[in-house]
């Protein structure tokens, strides 16, 4: 067989491949609807339309800091791309140091005991502190790396900074592969922060919509796929 003839049967063969990833990847679309079967820790739910869109929205509960989710039933998420639109705001009445808090959490294990999650700070986004920007976003791995110990820990390696607008909708990608997690934001080709070391490992479970305190956000187009 001619040196020409091999590349092209090697070419074929390499699109067939490719081809057949392409059609075995498969999207869901995640209902957001209030239900019974979302377990709430720290969070209180409604359906919305907010600046045009049907949303759920999802309003920290006075009383419960650093572990607030709208757990998803019925997912068990391992590796594959997580995206959404959000729009997320401080509740009306709160001070000047809340920041917005709202984001996703992964591999979500029963109860949210433990989870993997990037979460965005809107109001960093146009800060006129060049300090505060750079906390735009913000990766923790619950319960043993909240994001004041990685702070700590290891400066500027967790966290980032991306243009946000508070209150205004924003699309968010998330890419897992087994310990390794990129975020991008508002449809960028590169992402805005990348984590090589998920610190929970290779594990799975469920998706949760996470805020913080003071915030009240909306999540809408819920999809995943792998």
């Amino acid at each position: 067989m001619s040196k020409s003839r091999s590349l092209l049967r090697y070419s074929a063969l390499a699109y067939a491949v490719l081809a057949s990833g392409a059609l075995h990847a498969a999207t869901k679309a995640i209902p957001l609807i209030p239900n019974s079967s979302i377990k709430l820790v720290g969070v209180e739910l409604a359906s919305v339309t907010y600046k045009g869109r049907k949303a759920m929205q999802v309003t920290h509960r006075e009383g419960e800091d650093g572990r607030s989710l709208a757990i998803l039933p019925g997912i068990d998420f391992t590796d594959g791309i997580i995206e959404y639109d959000f729009a997320g705001d401080v509740k009306p009445g709160s001070g000047d140091g809340f920041r917005g808090f709202s984001g996703l959490a992964f591999r979500v294990q029963p109860g949210g005991s433990e989870y993997e999650c990037f979460y965005q700070r809107p109001r960093n986004g146009r800060s006129e502190n060049q300090e505060q920007r750079n906390h735009s976003v913000q990766y923790i791995s619950m319960p043993d790396f909240p994001w004041q110990r990685l702070r700590m820990e290891t400066p500027g390696r967790y966290e980032s900074y991306v243009d946000m607008v508070p209150g205004e909708w924003t699309h968010v990608r998330i890419e897992v592969h087994g310990a390794r997690a990129l975020l991008f934001v508002n449809h960028a080709t590169q992402p805005v922060l990348i984590v090589n070391d998920l610190k929970h490992g290779i594990s799975h479970g469920t998706l949760a919509l996470w805020v913080d305190v003071g915030t009240v956000a909306h999540f809408a187009n819920l999809r995943i796929t792998r």
